[in-house]
């Protein structure tokens, strides 16, 4: 697993040169931060429903509802941060600023822009990562400018597919095979992992994502029509 560690750092550059980080409002560090080590072996739970009890999101759209399971016990800074948001109302009424199909949604910015927003603490928060949680498609993603600038934005990844050669050249830096096979069967962003903090999954209306992601964009990738979050609901699975 320590060459995990280092093998995820030269991946993150070689993927990030193939394509632009999609993390944040255009800034996420392409480099990575240094990785801590979670010991041996990785725990593939993530595209699990929740169990009951736990808490979940409901994510009334304009164009749908959508249902998030949280990783509290993985990241839990950014599902705190999220839930007292929700529960306050923070995020009713914001729109999803940025549409990037095969890539990702992107919302949770009172300036309706990318580049507003703050944490439940007022101040950024620092990153939170696990070789537990990978950016698959429906992970749920704190949006960054660099290392440790977690806020209130976040963004879920709508990619079904990672392209071969992405899927060869994380076999060549001896990423967990559970790891590969996973997001060749399911698809997501593995040049964001380690890079934004993922905190919760899609288990619900993934196709409502997939409908937010194609709608029309300008040159920003901003939609042409708003799309609103009218409401978050905790509640319990």
């Amino acid at each position: 697993m320590k060459k995990i560690v280092a093998s995820a750092l030269c991946l993150l550059v070689i993927l990030s040169l193939a394509s632009c980080s999609g993390g944040g409002s255009g800034n996420s560090s392409s480099s990575g931060p240094a990785l801590p080590f979670y010991g041996e072996g990785v725990e593939l739970v993530q595209l699990d429903g929740p169990a009951p009890g736990d808490d979940i999101a409901i994510i009334k759209t304009s164009m749908g509802e959508i249902k998030l399971r949280f990783f509290p016990e993985k990241a839990p800074k950014a599902v705190e941060n999220f839930i007292t948001h929700a529960k306050q109302g923070y995020y009713n009424g914001l729109s999803f600023h940025k549409a990037m199909e095969g890539r990702a949604v992107y919302t949770g910015d009172p300036e309706g822009m990318g580049f507003g927003g703050e944490s439940i603490w007022g101040d950024y928060f620092e990153d939170e990562f696990s070789f537990d949680l990978w950016h698959f498609n429906g992970a749920v993603s704190m949006t960054n400018s660099g290392p440790n600038t977690n806020g209130s934005q976040f963004f879920i990844v709508q990619a079904d597919e990672v392209p071969d050669d992405m899927l060869d050249k994380m076999q060549e830096e001896e990423f967990p095979r559970e790891v590969i096979d996973r997001y060749a069967q399911v698809g997501g962003t593995p040049w964001l992992d380690h890079v934004n903090t993922i905190f919760a999954q899609v288990y619900e209306g993934m196709e409502i994502i997939d409908k937010i992601a194609s709608v029309e964009v300008d040159e920003n990738y901003m939609p042409e029509e708003d799309i609103i979050i009218e409401s978050i609901t905790i509640a319990k699975a």
